[in-house]
């Protein structure tokens, strides 16, 4: 029996060892106290405002939105002007920001985004109607029959993935179709495999944007979960893909209801996968003004649904006319990752030992890692996850006089990834 005792310790011991990133420290190690706050709202995270907002310099803005049209990059067949969406990235990292993006071809009360070479192609036919609620015809759908459409949607994403799949000035990609790209044609004309992609060719793009985008985390709307619009429920394998979510209408009145099925849907642990974002609902003004009020709205706290939902952005462009920066601040620092450093030992010229705890809502999504004395500890903070925490052993000269600091390669300049610590 004891011989049995000492072999399942020694096999529990070893499972404890592989789940444990690096060695707990020894006696050899000394503490060193060290005090840190979280002072702004982190990068990749927090209230997005979309880039041509008068108040997108403001403190409490890491990342910047933008609708960006297909036809504004490419006019002709396999020839592809980058120039817009270049001058989108840089301009935001000029504010020492990060961009969240989203191409699409439908826009209620506008012509479509479909490249003008496709609009002549032969056979192709696109179709005016109602949306919206307008009372005009004023809005183009998309022809999804049309064999180059389909080519041109695959071979689009493609190039955009081998041409800024690594640029630290891109934060998210969103992707849809319908209106807004957000998976919907709520009222206005829907013709599935016409108006709207086809099941079919949406399993064939999907996948493709998994292997394609292999750093940029991508995400769509929970309105895929309907059936109507998106493949998921008869093909399940789709769900295996590293995809995010977002919600367009975050925080409305029906959001347990509707909304919360949809994140339900798609796993309410997809956030280990990719990140789940979004907008503030505009169904009602009374939304926009109150969905960051202290007591809430409807019976929810802004703070408490992020937490249930995991929520990393969220895009709230109003919302600097309606909250006080302060507000928008403390709002935007409730959202993402939040790292916390409970200990830090360093034995004498030989290495630092960090214990570092997540302590926020979601992980980062870029990988980052505990520097000392400008060598990286190998554990990547990526892996994470909320009220998760990690011994991390990094071999260099360290001294009492050192301090870990959190590296990461997907930065702009400007920004900085903080920690919180009270370690005496």
């Amino acid at each position: 029996m004891k011989r049995f005792i000492l072999l399942l310790a020694l096999v529990l011991g070893s499972c404890a060892c592989r789940e444990t990133p690096s060695p707990v420290p020894t006696e050899e190690s000394v503490r060193v106290p060290l005090q840190s706050s979280i002072t702004h709202v982190q990068p990749m995270t927090g209230i997005v405002l979309w880039n041509t907002s008068s108040a997108v310099k403001k403190d409490y803005v890491q990342l910047e939105y933008s609708y960006m049209l297909y036809n504004d990059v490419c006019k002709e067949k396999d020839v592809f002007d980058w120039t817009p969406m270049d001058k989108l990235l840089e301009t935001a990292a000029s504010r020492g920001h990060q961009v969240v993006v989203r191409f699409r071809y439908t826009y209620p009360g506008y012509a479509s985004a479909v490249p003008d070479y496709i609009k002549e192609w032969p056979g192709y036919e696109a179709r005016w109607a109602k949306a919206d609620g307008r009372p005009k015809a004023d809005t183009e759908y998309p022809d999804w029959r049309c064999e180059e459409l389909q080519r041109f949607h695959l071979e689009f994403h493609r190039r955009f993935a081998e041409r800024y799949d690594q640029d630290p000035r891109l934060a998210f990609v969103e992707i849809g179709f319908g209106h807004w790209a957000e998976y919907h044609v709520y009222d206005g004309l829907y013709i599935s495999g016409q108006t709207f992609p086809s099941h079919d060719f949406q399993a064939e793009f999907l996948p493709k944007m998994d292997e394609w985008f292999q750093h940029t985390p991508w995400l769509f709307s929970i309105d895929a979960s309907d059936s109507k619009y998106a493949p998921f429920h008869k093909k399940k394998e789709l769900l295996e893909l590293n995809f995010g979510n977002f919600d367009d209408s975050f925080m409305c009145e029906d959001w347990d209801g509707y909304n919360w099925s949809g994140w339900r849907f798609f796993g309410l642990e997809r956030y280990k996968k990719g990140p789940a974002g979004g907008e503030f609902s505009y169904y009602s003004n009374y939304d926009q003004k109150h969905v960051l009020d202290k007591e809430g709205m409807y019976g929810r706290v802004f703070e408490d649904v992020v937490a249930k939902a995991h929520m990393t952005f969220i895009i709230g462009n109003d919302q600097p006319g309606k909250q006080t920066p302060e507000r928008i601040t403390e709002a935007a620092m409730s959202m993402g990752y939040r790292f916390e450093v409970r200990d830090f030992k360093v034995k004498e010229g030989k290495e630092a030992e960090v214990l570092i705890a997540n302590v926020g809502v979601a992980p980062i999504y870029r990988s980052a890692f505990v520097e000392v004395e400008g060598v990286r500890g190998d554990f990547d903070l990526r892996t994470l996850m909320p009220g998760d925490e990690a011994w991390v052993t990094i071999p260099c000269n360290a001294t009492s006089a050192s301090r870990p600091s959190i590296a990461c390669d997907h930065l702009v300049p400007g920004q900085e990834i903080q920690y919180q610590a009270d370690v005496k």
